[in-house]
C-alpha cells in the first residue's frame, strides 16, 4: 500500500524522535481516501496543526513521486470513532459550487489589530459592508504568516452570513481547475463557476507569473466580475508591480481597486496574538513564556506553529510547560530565525532606538547613556547570535574579553531588576528580527 510506503520512507527521512513523535501518530483511512484525496486520521488538534503545517506538502510530493497523482492530503481529528474537524485548506469542487466552506476560526473577531495590519483590516471590513462600491479589487500583499488569508477567510465567513455567494481559492487550485476544464472540454461549467459568484477571494496571485494561459482566462473572468459589480479580493506577497511575468494589463486592472500591505507584527501585537492563540486553544502559558515567544518569532505562523509544539511536547511528555521547557523547545527555530542577523545590525537598530550614533557606541566613551547602549548591543550579540566575547571587544573597542563579560553580568543584572529596561530589549529584539525577517 503507498500510504505505508509513504510512512516507511518519512521513517528513513526523520530522526526517530520527531518521527515517534508525530508521523507515527497517524492512521492512514483507506475508506475516506479517494485517487485524488488521502486522508490521514489523528487523536488530537495538537497534532492535525503540526503535521499540516510541517509535514503534509512532503507527504503529497511522495505520493506524486511513487504513484504519478499529487493527492490532496487531508488531515483529520478522529476522537470516538467521530470526525471532529478538516484541518486541509478548503479545495476546489469538480462540480458547480459557489460557496467555498471557510474556516470557521478565521473571524474578524479573531483577527489582532494592530498598527502593522490596521488598515488592511478595516479595509477588508468595509469590502463587506460595501459589495464592489468602494474597494474593487481590493489586493493585500506581504510575507507569509503574517494574517492575509486569515482576512480572506473572515470576509468569507462574513459575507456568506449575509447570504452571498462567495468563493475562495489559492491561485494554483484555480490553475488546476482551469487545467482539469480545458482537459474534459467543461469550461463552460468553469466560467459559470467563478463568474457568477459575490465574492471572488484568490490567495497568492503571485504564482500567476509568467504563465500566460491562466492570466488570460483570469484577465477576462476580472473584467466579467467588475463590470457586474462583484467584489474581488487577492492576496500576494508583493506589491503586483513587483510580480514578475505578470501581465501589464492584470497590473493595470489590480490598480482600479487598492493595494495595502501587511508587515510583520510589533512586540506589543504579537504578544496579543499569542494570548489570542492561548486563548482560543485552552493553553495555560505564563506570561514570561508569552514575552519569550513573541520576542523571538517574527509572523503569526511561526507563532503558532511554536505554541502547538510546545503545547504537544509538554502533553506528551508530561512535563509542565516551564519557561526553560520553552527555551529548549524552540532552540532549533530560535538558531534558524537568527542566522542572518550581524553585529552590524544590532549596532544600527540599538544606535536607532537609543538616539546615539553608531561610531559612540564603538568608542571607548565611559559616558552613562553610551555604555548602556554598549552592554546592550552586548547582550543581544551573545544571545541573539552568540558572538564570541573576544570578537565583541575588539568591534566594539573594548580592552578585553573580561571587560565583555562585566558589561553582560551587569547588563543582566538590571534586566532582572529594571522591568523598563527589559521593555526595552525585548523590543529593540523584535525589532532586529522584524528587519531580518524583511530582508530575507
Amino acid at each position: 500500500m503507498i500510504a505505508n510506503d509513504i510512512l516507511n520512507r518519512l521513517k528513513n527521512e526523520l530522526s526517530s524522535d520527531e518521527f515517534n513523535t508525530y508521523i507515527s501518530k497517524i492512521q492512514y483511512d483507506e475508506n475516506a481516501s479517494k485517487s485524488d484525496l488521502v486522508v490521514f486520521n489523528v487523536p488530537n488538534i495538537f497534532l492535525a496543526n503540526w503535521i499540516r503545517n510541517k509535514y503534509v506538502k512532503r507527504i503529497e510530493a511522495l505520493f506524486e513521486e511513487m504513484s504519478e497523482i499529487k493527492p490532496k492530503v487531508e488531515i483529520l481529528v478522529k476522537t470516538q470513532g467521530k470526525d471532529v474537524k478538516s484541518f486541509t485548506t478548503p479545495q476546489i469542487e469538480t462540480h458547480i459550487k459557489k460557496n467555498t466552506i471557510f474556516n470557521s476560526s478565521y473571524t474578524f473577531e479573531t483577527f489582532v489589530v494592530g498598527a502593522s495590519n490596521q488598515v488592511a483590516y478595516k479595509i477588508a471590513e468595509k469590502v463587506c459592508q460595501n459589495q464592489a462600491e468602494i474597494y474593487n479589487p481590493m489586493l493585500i500583499y506581504g510575507n507569509t504568516g503574517l494574517g492575509k488569508t486569515h482576512l480572506l477567510h473572515a470576509i468569507g465567513n462574513e459575507v456568506t452570513q449575509k447570504g452571498k455567494s462567495c468563493i475562495y481559492v489559492t491561485s494554483e487550485e484555480f490553475l488546476n481547475d482551469f487545467l482539469i476544464r480545458i482537459n474534459n472540454g467543461t469550461m463552460d461549467r468553469f466560467r459559470e463557476k467563478y463568474r457568477q459568484c459575490d465574492y471572488l477571494l484568490i490567495d497568492d496571485i503571485q504564482f500567476f507569473g509568467g504563465k500566460e494561459g491562466i492570466q488570460e482566462e483570469f484577465f477576462h473572468t476580472f473584467n466579467e466580475l467588475h463590470q457586474n459589480k462583484k467584489q474581488i479580493v487577492m492576496t500576494s506577497d508583493k506589491h503586483p508591480k513587483r510580480i514578475k511575468g505578470l501581465e501589464e494589463r492584470l497590473k493595470s486592472r489590480f490598480e482600479w481597486g487598492i493595494s495595502t500591505d501587511i508587515i510583520p507584527p510589533e512586540f506589543e501585537t504579537k504578544k496579543q496574538i499569542i494570548r489570542s492563540k492561548c486563548q482560543i486553544n485552552n493553553y495555560n502559558f505564563s506570561d514570561d513564556i508569552i514575552e519569550f515567544i513573541a520576542t523571538n518569532t517574527s509572523d503569526t505562523r511561526e507563532i503558532e506553529g511554536i505554541l502547538t509544539k510546545i503545547n504537544v511536547l509538554s502533553s506528551m511528555l508530561n512535563k509542565e510547560t516551564t519557561l526553560s521547557f520553552a527555551k529548549s523547545i524552540i532552540k532549533d527555530c530560535l538558531e534558524e530565525n537568527n542566522e542572518n542577523i550581524t553585529l552590524e545590525m544590532i549596532v544600527s537598530m540599538v544606535s536607532k532606538a537609543l538616539n546615539i550614533k553608531q561610531s559612540e557606541i564603538k568608542s571607548k566613551s565611559k559616558n552613562t547613556k553610551i555604555a548602556n547602549a554598549r552592554r546592550i548591543v552586548i547582550y543581544l550579540a551573545r544571545e541573539l547570535i552568540k558572538c564570541s566575547m573576544p570578537h565583541l571587544a575588539k568591534e566594539l573597542g573594548m580592552k578585553d574579553h573580561s571587560s565583555v563579560s562585566k558589561a553582560y553580568k551587569k547588563i543582566e543584572e538590571e534586566i532582572e531588576e529594571n522591568a523598563n529596561t527589559k521593555a526595552i530589549i525585548e523590543e529593540i529584539k523584535s525589532k532586529i528580527q522584524e528587519k531580518q525577517n524583511r530582508d530575507i
